[in-house]
């Protein structure tokens, strides 16, 4: 299956991190908090209009707007 990005993720659907399209400082940010590659996500749920969503990784519950999300490109198979 084609990677998707992150702020695709249907609510309840779990994906494997392939990779963060990010430079400079936010890509640093985002890998900081646990976005590295063959991280596990799964989308909890999303707020009324879509943005924010909260995603658990690693145990941790992470809340990232679309356009960070946006930058997280994922892999639905496993």
């Amino acid at each position: 299956m084609e990677p998707v990005l992150l702020s695709e993720l249907p609510v309840g659907a779990t994906a494997k991190v392939i990779a963060v399209d990010a430079p400079g400082p936010l890509g640093t940010r985002l890998r900081d908090l646990g976005l590295h590659p063959g991280t596990v996500v799964h989308c909890l749920r999303r707020a009324p209009l879509g943005d924010p969503r909260i995603y658990e990784l690693r145990g941790v519950q992470l809340c990232l707007r679309r356009s960070e999300a946006g930058l997280v490109r994922v892999n639905t198979d496993d």
